[in-house]
Formats: structure tokens, sequence, C-alpha cells
């Protein structure tokens, strides 16, 4: 035995079905991907939703957005963005995933909750200095 390190191999490709198994990844960005697995479609279209909500979250915090018409945008903007990416990008079946409306619901009150709490994070922490800075009557 020689003290040496021994070299790793790379990893194997997994196969499925006697095919190479693609990853995630390159599925969500290529519009002609299979998707044979309807539960990690789904996670998909539920992660998805959730950078959606963390991204308008903060942006709709530093504007500041508030009310019903900030929740009316990031609500349609959410639903939009995921029905033209399902839709018109990958061109699937809805109807094999529950419809339209499934797909559209899949993730939505989590990602509201998630939306929620960006927005409320980032409002404060850019109005962090007109809090502590409290005046004397």
């Amino acid at each position: 035995m020689s003290g040496g390190r021994r070299k790793e191999e790379p990893p194997q490709p997994q196969l499925a079905n006697g095919a190479l198994k693609v990853s995630v990844w390159s599925k969500v960005l290529r519009s002609d991907a299979a998707w044979e697995d309807k539960d990690e479609f789904l996670d998909v279209i539920y992660w998805f939703r959730q950078i959606i909500a963390v991204v308008l979250g903060v942006i709709w915090g530093v504007l500041p957005l508030r009310g019903f018409l900030g929740i009316a945008g990031f609500c349609l903007i959410n639903a939009g963005v995921l029905y033209l990416y399902f839709s018109n990008y990958l061109q699937i079946d809805e109807e094999e995933y529950g419809g339209t409306w499934e797909l559209t619901k899949e993730g939505f009150m989590t990602s509201f909750a998630l939306f929620m709490v960006c927005v409320a994070d980032s409002f404060i922490t850019g109005h962090l200095d007109h809090l502590l800075h409290c005046h004397s009557l």
C-alpha cells in the first residue's frame, strides 16, 4: 500500500429506464423537456413560486407598495408568470396535472406568507434608522 491519496472518480450519471437521467435544473430551463414524474414537476412549480415571492417581497418592501394594490399586484404577477411558464414555455398538458387551477394554486399560500414576511422585513430594514431615532416631544 502506498501513502498517496487515491484519486476519486467523478460520479457516474444515473440511468433511468436505460437512458441517462436528466437533472431537474436542466429540465427547468429547457422548453422541450419531458416531465415523467408528476411530483417532480409540481416541486418545480412550488419552488419557482417561492423564488418569485422573495423577489417581489423585497421589491415591494423597498418601493414601498402596500395595501390592496400591493397584494393584488403580487397575486397577479405570481399567478401570471407561472401560468406563462407552464402553458406557453413548457407547453404541458395542464389536465395531466389536475388542470390549470391546480397548477396555479400549487404552493400559492406558502408563497404569499413568504411574500408578506419579505415585504415586512425589507420595509423595516429600509426604515430602521427612522425607527431607532425616536425624538422626544
